[in-house]
């Protein structure tokens, strides 16, 4: 196998060793509409949000109907001015990297650089059956979007991109609009080969539960455990090899002037029993009490484990949003 991708390097960051500064970003789970797109992002944008991702689905389990990610982002381009625009995650298995390489690259010119490019390795099996399309074994999937994202960082690099590996080949291809500098890569992954992967090529990782073999996402509370956690970010870290790589993870925030008591009511609704609250206490994914005491929590876990981009969904948007003050002051 041989490519002419250029060499990874960080695009954005503070210096080795250095903390990074929050962001925070809305995943637009609830949109149905033109109109609904809108007002989110205009929204999301006034309240101080620094991101707006959409997913990549086209059935309507477990998230909900979804628009198009990549049109969509572009009509939300439109209506605002500051705001960046991802998505969370494509699926590889979608689109051609040449086809995508194409589409974000415009995107990210239609958007003034504004563009975040999320890519996964697709995990939904009865969304692959119901379009007809082949659910392979997972080794295959991820070696395919690890090709996929040496080419995509080559051609959304500017570079003349020559690449030839088991699954794609490239011959001399450049890609228009050149980005004046390449569309950050995220990738989200949960299992060791895929946080390697993302390691190596991302610009920001999405520390998520494994993906089951059999098209699903593990509930395991063990996966959600900070241990779980920490040992995830140390493949990603020894992937990276040293470069400055974002760590992100979406979060669901939960309310309330007693932290314990919500934790509680954490536990009881992800099935995992009461007993389990104080475990929910310590889960990364999880933020609960009142906003003052949450961003201590996000403080002490980027101390620990190194997160400073947190996504959640547009249906906590508003009641989440005293948090950002706090942490970008």
């Amino acid at each position: 196998m041989s490519d002419s991708c250029q060499r990874d390097r960080p695009i954005t960051g503070h210096a080795e060793g250095m903390s990074r500064d929050f962001r925070f970003g809305v995943v637009g789970e609830s949109i149905r509409s033109g109109t609904g797109l809108a007002e989110t992002a205009r929204r999301a944008e006034e309240l101080g949000y620094d991101v707006l991702t959409l997913r990549d689905h086209f059935v309507t389990e477990p998230f909900g109907d979804q628009l198009a990610p990549m049109v969509a982002l572009a009509s939300a381009a439109s209506v605002t001015s500051t705001l960046r625009l991802g998505t969370m995650v494509l699926s590889n298995d979608f689109r051609h990297p040449v086809m995508l390489a194409k589409e974000a690259a415009t995107l990210d010119h239609l958007s003034g650089g504004r563009f975040e490019l999320g890519i996964g390795a697709g995990w939904l099996r009865e969304e692959y059956e119901a379009a007809g399309m082949p659910f392979d074994r997972a080794g295959t999937r991820v070696g395919r979007l690890e090709e996929s994202l040496r080419i995509l960082r080559s051609l959304l690099g500017g570079g003349k991109t020559a690449f030839e590996g088991e699954h794609y080949r490239i011959d001399g291809l450049t890609v228009f609009p050149r980005p004046g500098r390449r569309p950050p890569l995220v990738v989200g992954a949960g299992s060791r080969r895929m946080l390697g992967i993302a390691g190596r090529h991302a610009d920001t990782v999405g520390i998520l539960p494994r993906a089951l073999p059999e098209g699903a996402i593990s509930d395991e509370i063990s996966e959600r455990l900070p241990d779980t956690i920490a040992r995830k970010v140390g493949w990603v870290r020894e992937a990276a090899e040293g470069r400055d790589v974002e760590l992100s993870m979406m979060v669901s925030p939960t309310f309330g002037s007693d932290p314990r008591r919500a934790a509680a009511k954490v536990a009881v609704t992800r099935g995992w029993g009461t007993s389990s609250a104080e475990a929910v206490l310590g889960m990364p994914s999880q933020f609960v009490g009142p906003p003052e005491h949450i961003a201590e929590q996000m403080l002490a876990r980027r101390d620990r484990f190194g997160f400073t981009y947190y996504q959640i969904s547009d249906e906590d948007m508003e009641e989440f949003a005293p948090v950002i003050p706090l942490l970008t002051a």
